[in-house]
């Protein structure tokens, strides 16, 4: 049986390796893997119940920015709810942010492209570093947690200053993506 420290050692060298080819969760499956890597499974010690909880027990916490810069209490209220909303869920849906349908979509594909696209080009944006305006990142805490997160994330830091146009992937360059991301008509 191996040590605590041998299995701790060799998943730190496997998570080492998975973060140096910065190609993420992506890479894994384009290099046609067919078993997800220990790195990405929890320890059996921390699956507390088999089975999930049914989902009439959750409800995605709703945040509506309708009227919540018309005054200093509703503004206080808005901010209070997604407080609360981040601290107990992590997570909500934002309803009424005057973002139209098309353009969330037209995001959503170019997010879609960006990952699609050739992984030499996906590298030059992968980073940790939280000064970048635009991150391509597999986990923000890869070496931290118990288990990865099957997932790989494209973030862009709007505030206080956001990205210049050039700075965004071609794959997010669009007109439309742009005005939203970094304000640009």
């Amino acid at each position: 049986m191996e040590s605590t420290a041998t299995v701790a050692l060799d998943r730190s060298v496997q998570l080492k390796a998975f973060d140096e080819t910065k190609t993420g969760v992506k890479g894994l499956v384009d290099a046609g893997i067919s078993e997800i890597p220990a790195i990405f499974r929890a320890p059996p010690a921390t699956i507390t119940t088999p089975k999930p909880p049914s989902s009439s027990q959750f409800t995605i916490p709703t945040i509506d920015l309708q009227g919540g810069s018309t005054d200093s209490l509703s503004r206080r209220n808005l901010v209070e709810k997604i407080g609360d909303a981040a601290e107990r869920w992590g997570f909500f849906q934002v309803i009424n942010h005057g973002i139209s349908l098309d353009v969330m979509d037209k995001m959503k594909e170019g997010v879609r492209e960006f990952h699609e696209q050739d992984p030499e080009v996906r590298k030059g944006f992968y980073s940790r570093d939280p000064s970048s305006k635009m991150v391509y990142s597999s986990n923000f805490d890869l070496f931290s947690s118990q288990a990865a997160n099957w997932r790989d994330t494209l973030g862009c830091y709007t505030a206080p200053d956001p990205p210049r146009p050039e700075d965004l992937p071609a794959a997010c360059g669009r007109k439309d993506i742009k005005a939203i991301i970094i304000g640009v008509p």
